[in-house]
This record gives structure tokens, C-alpha cells and sequence, in this order.
């Protein structure tokens, strides 16, 4: 494990490959941890690859006390372009899934002279705020009963007390298909352990339906984000057709997406892509290095 310094973080991450490789950053979502990209570093081979924890996540921690523990998106990709800046990283390959594909998503929609190429779970990962009230079908709302969950105080105290249980629950049941969700679980659990983890995951939650206010400095990186801005970066999106939160929805998002783009299904798969389908993963990391060679 590694530390750099970004504005508000002492942001922990881990790094293999070469050091002079093509800079590839892999980004987990909630509630999971980096060792989900163990099997898909290992095969990108020649390249320079870093997984961050995300704030609230592993190592990584507030610089103040003061600073707001928010997990809105808009937070988690300033995290992302800080991460490359304290890196001194001018262009990256991303790739990711749920948090961390949306951060993925918003920089390369807004920043593409630092973003080479982007590698998403389930197409334009970006959150419209504006209709976030508007219901969904019923067979995909059920699935969302954690969000509805941390809405309370009763579900605060929940993911509070009973984490470990919790989290591993949200393993097992969006990844319905992967007999190893529990066993692969007890590896990451101790990531969901630190200290800002419970505030900024419902931050987050609640923040996203207009039930708790953002951290204002994020007030214009929040606008920008809502005029849902085009990724012209080379991509590939992955859908999972096991997963067991949602439903697909990737070709719908199509439109958001004006440049080199290539659309995979993974058979079998459900949320957990990179673990679940490591050389699948990683394979299309490549494929967006070569197009945007």
C-alpha cells in the first residue's frame, strides 16, 4: 500500500506493473474494496496499475476533521482527478464499476485531455439528480431496498452495527451466480471498517435522492455533471447479466457516448464484474489501450 496527498485526502492505493507503463487506475465501488481487481492487475501486463481506495474506504483518510464526509459523485471524481494530479499523471486509462465507475464516467465526460480511454460497468454510470424522484419499474425498485434502507436513522444505525453482515448480504445477493461472493467477501470486509466509512455511505444515499445537502464546494462540479455532459473518450462498456441489482440498462445510455464505443455482455455475471470476470475485465482494459493507441 502507497499514500499521496490530494486536497482533502491522504488517499491510500496499491500499484503493480511497470512503472513506465500506460497509467491504468481501476476504481471499486460500494461495498466493495481494491483486492476486487487483484486477478485483473495481474494480467495487464506492460502497464502502470493503480487502485485507489475510495474515500471512506481502506487506508484512505480526511486531512481535517472539518471537511464534510460526502460520498455525492461529484466528490468521488474530484477524489479521481486529484488522484492523477498528486501522481502527476496527465492521461489514464479508468475503469470501473458502481462509485467508482461513476467517478470514471464524470471524468472522462468532462476532463477527456486526461482520460486516454474508459472501461465502464453498465454504460453512462452518472447519477440525474433532477429526476431522482421519478420511480422505476417494480421488479428493479425492490432491488433497491438498501438505498431506502439508509434513508432512515434506523438503517444508519444498521449498516452501523451490523456491517460485516450487511455488506456481505449485498455481495451474495447481487452476484447471484458467483459461488465465491462469501468467501471473497472476508478478504474486503476489513476495508468497510474505517472510520468515515458509515457517514460517507450515507452521505451518499441520501444525497442522491435530495435528502442531505452537498458539500458546497462541489456545487459547480454538480452542474456541470447535470447537463449529463457526452464521454468522447474510446469506451467499452460491461454489463453483467446476472446481476442482481437493476436491471440492464446499458443501451439505453448509448446516446451519452460519442465516441469509439463497444458494448460486451458477460454472461453469467453479475455486479461484482472484475471479480467475477477478471480476464473478461481486463481484456477490455486492453482493448481500449489499443483504440487509443
Amino acid at each position: 500500500m502507497a499514500f499521496t496527498t490530494t486536497p482533502l485526502l491522504d488517499l491510500a492505493y496499491e500499484e503493480t506493473g511497470a512503472p513506465d507503463g500506460v497509467p491504468v487506475v481501476l476504481l471499486h465501488g460500494f461495498p466493495y474494496d481494491v483486492r476486487c481487481y487483484d486477478e485483473v492487475a495481474a494480467r495487464l501486463t506492460g502497464t502502470r496499475v493503480l487502485v485507489p481506495y475510495l474515500r471512506g474506504f481502506g487506508g484512505t483518510r480526511f486531512r481535517s476533521a472539518d471537511t464534510p464526509r460526502s460520498g455525492q459523485q461529484a466528490a468521488l471524481a474530484q477524489d479521481l482527478l486529484d488522484f492523477l494530479d498528486a501522481l502527476a499523471i496527465e492521461r489514464a486509462v479508468v475503469a470501473g464499476y458502481d462509485w467508482g465507475g461513476r467517478a470514471a464516467c464524470i471524468a472522462a465526460a468532462l476532463w477527456p485531455s486526461r482520460i486516454r480511454g474508459l472501461v465502464s460497468v453498465d454504460g453512462y454510470n452518472v447519477q440525474h439528480l433532477a429526476s431522482a424522484a421519478e420511480p422505476t419499474r417494480p421488479e428493479w425498485e425492490r432491488t433497491y431496498w438498501y438505498q431506502y434502507y439508509f434513508h432512515s436513522e434506523r438503517g444508519r444505525r444498521g449498516l452501523e452495527r451490523n456491517r460485516d453482515e450487511l455488506c456481505e448480504l449485498l455481495w451474495r445477493t447481487w452476484s447471484p451466480t458467483w459461488a465465491g461472493a462469501a468467501s471473497a467477501f472476508r478478504a474486503s470486509a476489513p476495508s468497510l471498517h474505517n472510520p468515515d466509512f458509515v457517514d460517507v455511505v450515507i452521505h451518499s444515499y441520501r444525497h442522491r435522492f435530495g435528502l442531505a445537502a452537498g458539500d458546497p464546494r462541489h456545487d459547480e462540479l454538480e452542474e456541470l455533471i447535470a447537463a449529463e455532459p457526452p464521454i468522447t473518450v474510446p469506451t467499452v462498456v460491461l454489463e453483467g447479466d446476472a446481476d442482481g441489482i437493476g436491471g440492464p440498462s446499458a443501451a439505453e445510455d448509448r446516446e451519452h457516448f460519442t465516441g469509439p464505443y463497444e458494448h460486451r455482455v458477460l454472461p453469467g455475471v453479475g455486479h461484482n464484474a472484475p471479480q467475477e470476470a477478471p480476464a473478461e475485465f481486463a481484456e477490455a482494459v486492453l482493448a481500449v489501450l489499443r483504440s487509443s493507441a
